[in-house]
C-alpha cells in the first residue's frame, strides 16, 4: 500500500518512540543515558527553529509531495541507529572534508539530534538538497572555495527558500536585510532576492569570501558568518588573542557556540544517513529547469491559466517574489524559472500571456496618468445627461460665486469642473468650463466663449470650432506662435508647435488664415 507521508507518519513514529523520545533526548534499549550536556549544549532556539522550518515547507506540501512506500516508513522509524564515538571519528574523518571536522560530546549530540530525533527533517533536506546543492557548489567552486560549505543552508533555514526567522534573517541563507543590500540583493515589496537561491547562493559566497580573507580559518567563517565579526572579534580578544575555535568557545554567544557544532553534524548525517536507515523524500521540484528573461509585468496566474503548471510550483521555483508578481518593465528584466519542458511553451504562448486578463491585475492606464486630463474627461462622464459645455472666459472683477450665479449652478461643482484650488483662486483671461441644461444653452451661450455638445445633445450655437478638447485657432496678419501663445494661459509656442506638429523649420512659414489648434 502506498501513501503520502505526512501526519499518519509521524504519528507512527510518535506510536513507536513515544515513550522513548523525550523533550531533550533518546534513550535506545537502554544503550544510552540521559545526559545533561545535550540540554546545555542544543539551544532550544535551534531546535525550535529546525521544527519551524520543516513544519512551514512540509504542511504547505502534504498534499503535493511524492508516494513513498510504507515498507520505506516503517524501516526509518524502526532502523534508529547509535554508534560509538570511536565510529563517529572514523567516520568524519573519512569524510576527507577541506574543513577540519572535529570531534567531542558536543558534536555527537549534534549527530543524534540529526539522527535519532529529527530524523524526517532530515529526510526532508536530503530530498531538498538534490535540487539546492548543485547550485550551493557551482557557486562554490567558482571562487575554489570548500564545497562543504554548502551544509550552512542545512542549519541556517533547513533548505527551506522561504524561511523567515524572528529576528528578520530570510532565505536560504539567511540574510539580513542590511547584509542583503550591502551584497546588491534586490529588496521591495515585490522582490527579495535574498529568497533567489542563485543570487543569494552568490551574494554567501562573496560575503564567506570576505569573512576568510579577515580570518584565514573557515571554522572562524562559519561562527562569523552566524553570530557577525564583532562577536567573534570580541570573543578572540577575551581569550588572549587566541584564533581557534575551540578556544574561543565559552567566549562566543551562547547560540553561536552550537553552530559549528550543527555544521559538523550536518557534514556527517548526508554523508552517513544510509547507515542510519534515513532516505530522501523527493520534494516534488523539477530535476531539470531553465530561466527565460522576462521583459515586461507579469502574474504567476496569467503564466498558470495559459500552461500546464501550477501557481505553487511557480513559487517554488521562484520564492523570490514575494506577491506572484515578475514587476518587469520600463527596462528593467527579471528571470522567470520553469521547468525544462515548457520553457517553449512559454515562447509560443507569451503574447497570450501577457495579455490574459491583464486589467484584473496591471492597470497599465495608470502609468502615465494625468490628473488634468482625468478632471475633464470625468466631469464630462458623470452626471451631465442632458447638458451642454460652454466656455466662459474671466474677466477682470469676476469671482466664482459670480459665475456660478451667472449661469444658476452650484459653486461646488464649478470648483469640481475646473478642478480649482481650495480658495477657488482665478484669474481674468482664464477659461472655465461650465455646463448648462441643454433647453437653456441658447440663454448662457451669448454669457460664454464657445460650447459644445455633451452625450450627442444638441448644443447651442457655437462661437469657434471645437474637436475634442481642441479649438482651431485662425492665424492673423502680424501674428506669430509667441503672441498667439499669450492669449491662452498656460499654453507655450512649444506645446503649440507640437500639437500641430510643426518643427523649428516651419515656425517662419505660419501664414495668416493657416488654423493651428489649442488645447483647452
Amino acid at each position: 500500500m502506498r501513501f503520502v507521508i505526512g501526519t499518519l507518519a509521524l504519528l507512527l513514529v510518535e506510536m513507536v518512540w513515544g515513550n522513548k523520545i523525550s523533550s531533550d533526548f533518546v534513550e535506545i534499549a537502554g544503550l544510552v543515558e540521559e545526559k545533561d550536556i545535550l540540554k546545555d549544549s542544543i539551544p532550544r532556539s535551534f531546535l525550535d527553529k529546525l521544527d519551524y522550518y520543516y513544519t512551514a515547507w512540509f504542511v504547505s506540501k502534504q498534499d503535493s509531495i511524492d508516494y513513498v512506500d510504507s515498507a520505506c516508513i516503517a524501516e526509518s522509524v524502526r532502523k534508529v541507529v547509535m554508534c560509538s564515538d570511536s565510529v563517529y571519528l572514523a567516520r568524519l574523518d573519512s569524510l576527507q572534508s577541506a574543513i577540519p571536522l572535529s570531534f567531542n560530546d558536543i558534536v555527537r549530540n549534534y549527530i543524534e539530534l540529526y539522527t535519532v530525533k529529527k530524523r524526517f527533517q532530515v529526510a526532508n533536506m536530503l530530498g531538498l538538497s538534490e535540487y539546492y546543492f548543485p547550485i550551493f557548489e557551482e557557486a562554490l567552486d567558482a571562487e575554489c572555495m570548500p564545497l562543504e560549505l554548502k551544509y550552512l543552508p542545512v542549519i541556517e533555514s533547513a533548505l527551506n527558500p522561504r524561511a523567515f526567522s524572528r529576528a528578520g534573517a530570510c532565505g536560504l541563507w539567511q540574510f539580513m536585510y542590511s547584509t542583503g543590500k550591502m551584497y546588491k540583493l534586490e529588496i521591495n515589496s515585490f522582490v527579495d532576492e535574498r529568497r533567489d537561491p542563485v543570487l543569494a547562493t552568490k551574494a554567501a559566497v562573496r560575503y564567506l569570501n570576505d569573512l576568510y580573507g579577515i580570518y584565514e580559518d573557515w571554522i572562524l567563517v562559519i561562527a562569523a558568518y552566524n553570530c557577525g565579526p564583532g562577536n567573534v572579534n570580541k570573543a578572540i580578544r577575551r581569550s588572549g588573542g587566541k584564533k581557534n575555535y575551540w578556544d574561543i568557545y565559552y567566549h562566543l554567544p551562547k547560540e553561536t557556540r552550537g553552530y559549528v557544532p550543527a555544521f559538523i553534524a550536518a557534514n556527517y548525517v548526508f554523508g552517513y544517513h544510509k547507515e542510519h536507515g534515513i532516505y530522501p523524500i523527493e520534494p516534488g521540484l523539477p530535476r531539470m529547469c531553465d530561466s527565460i528573461v522576462v521583459n515586461d509585468a507579469v502574474h504567476f496566474d496569467q503564466i498558470a491559466a495559459k500552461l500546464d503548471l501550477s501557481v505553487e510550483q511557480l513559487r517554488d521555483l521562484n520564492p523570490q517574489y514575494r506577491v506572484d508578481v515578475i514587476p518587469a518593465g520600463f527596462g528593467k528584466s527579471y528571470a522567470l524559472k520553469m521547468p525544462y519542458n515548457h520553457v517553449n511553451d512559454f515562447i509560443d504562448n507569451q503574447d497570450s500571456i501577457f495579455a490574459c486578463n491583464r486589467s484584473k491585475y496591471f492597470n497599465d492606464a495608470d502609468r502615465t496618468a494625468d490628473p488634468k486630463a482625468r478632471i475633464k474627461v470625468h466631469a464630462q462622464d458623470i452626471g451631465q445627461e442632458g447638458r451642454v459645455r460652454l466656455v466662459y472666459v474671466v474677466k477682470s472683477g469676476d469671482v466664482p460665486g459670480g459665475i456660478a450665479l451667472k449661469f444658476n449652478v452650484r459653486l461646488a461643482d464649478l470648483k469640481y469642473w475646473n478642478n480649482l484650488d481650495r480658495r477657488m483662486t482665478i484669474r481674468p483671461g482664464q477659461k472655465l468650463v461650465v455646463y448648462v441644461p441643454e433647453n437653456k444653452a441658447a440663454q448662457y451661450a451669448s454669457k460664454a466663449s464657445y460650447s459644445r455638445k455633451v452625450n450627442n445633445v444638441a448644443s447651442a450655437p457655437q462661437v469657434e470650432t471645437i474637436d475634442g478638447e481642441f479649438v482651431y485657432y485662425t492665424v492673423k496678419k502680424g501674428e506669430n506662435l509667441w503672441t498667439i501663445a499669450k492669449k491662452y494661459p498656460g499654453v507655450s509656442n512649444r506645446d503649440i508647435m507640437r500639437w500641430n506638429g510643426i518643427s523649428e523649420s516651419q515656425v517662419k512659414d505660419i501664414k495668416p488664415g493657416r488654423k493651428l489648434k489649442i488645447k483647452i
